[in-house]
């Protein structure tokens, strides 16, 4: 990867060698050619990933080409899952995904139960791209009082740390969210890497997934005022879209959805009332509008941040908080989506 502007491919214009620089902070090295076989002796944590400005950062990809994500299957993440403790599952065909819900913590914002399904789960994803490198990228739930000692963790084991914010209003106790981020030739040892600090919290084991159930929503009426359907998890009621641009993080082409996804969850109350947690992903000159829109509609923002350090076009996300009818929040939330370049995502 291109990281020195004062040797830039004279082609480039002024804004391209102004991205370049700023991809210098994009952790990265060569992956060799095909994933290491379950069991088969890895590099430590410690090489896994490159730190950002790292000389190896910048061999990585010299003529500064993008690359493209490429498929893989349940079994190509074998040796992942054994290092995270837990089976994940594959999202569109290219995203190694597995979720870490904070069944462990009792979180009360303004007077809702949250459960772990509508804003405590921690979510990690692994990505095979087309020249034999690997990136992750999550956000990890985690206390106050956990949050020094697993960043400490990652950081000894060269997981990268792109955003801290949080997802919700007044909470009790006080929790954090952290965005992770590596890229390596050892997705292994990244995985262990991202585990030390996952040790260093509470995050209880894995348990067997339970059958989903209805919700008490009106979710035909919510579907029709969104334009999409919408997916029921850990009894809470998910619509997702994503952005229509390609976005790349440095060289890496993300697959649509990883990282710029604008999400609405619904935790079912009772009598067709939802509490709605989410994240709107913005380009900045729609940010001023999707705010404006959401305010509008009686939705409380709770955040406004980035999710990458390196990423085009540059996005901002907005966490958000309300309590109401669940067709009147799909009402509220729909003038945000409008004010945004975003489609429904594909389910599966």
């Amino acid at each position: 990867m291109k990281t020195d502007n004062r040797t830039g491919d004279r082609q480039h214009d002024t804004s391209a060698r102004a991205f370049t620089s700023r991809r210098q902070v994009l952790a990265a090295a060569a992956l060799a050619p095909a994933l290491t076989a379950a069991g088969a002796p890895t590099a430590t944590a410690a090489t896994a990933t490159v730190t950002a400005g790292s000389k190896p950062a910048e061999r990585t990809n010299p003529h500064g080409e993008r690359v493209s994500p490429v498929p893989t299957a349940l079994e190509d993440w074998a040796g992942v899952a054994r290092a995270l403790g837990r089976a994940g599952n594959m999202l569109r065909g290219t995203i190694y995904h597995t979720g870490f819900p904070r069944r462990d913590l009792r979180v009360v914002s303004e007077g809702v139960n949250v459960t772990p399904g509508l804003a405590l789960g921690t979510h990690v994803a692994f990505v095979r791209y087309a020249d034999g490198s690997t990136m992750l990228m999550g956000d990890v739930a985690v206390t106050e009082d956990e949050l020094q000692r697993a960043t400490d963790a990652w950081l000894a084991h060269g997981i990268g740390q792109t955003a801290l914010h949080k997802h919700l209003l007044a909470q009790t106790p006080d929790i954090w969210w952290t965005h992770v981020h590596a890229h390596g030739h050892d997705p292994v040892a990244m995985a262990r890497g991202l585990r030390a600090g996952l040790d260093r919290t509470g995050t209880p084991p894995a348990r067997p997934p339970r059958p989903s159930v209805p919700v008490d929503l009106d979710t035909a009426g919510m579907e029709a005022v969104l334009g999409t359907k919408g997916t029921v998890e850990d009894g809470i009621y998910k619509i997702l879209f994503v952005r229509r641009e390609t976005i790349a993080d440095g060289h890496l082409i993300l697959p649509p959805g990883l990282g710029s996804t604008s999400a609405f969850n619904f935790q079912p109350l009772g009598g067709g009332r939802a509490a709605l947690s989410g994240d709107c992903a913005m380009l900045a000159d729609e940010t001023p509008a999707a705010l404006k829109a959401l305010r509008r509609g009686g939705i409380k923002l709770v955040e406004l941040h980035n999710h990458h350090l390196a990423e085009k076009p540059r996005l901002f996300f907005t966490h958000f908080w309300a309590v109401d009818d669940g067709v009147a929040l799909a009402r509220a939330i729909r003038p945000a989506l409008d004010a945004t370049n975003v489609v429904p995502a594909p389910i599966g």
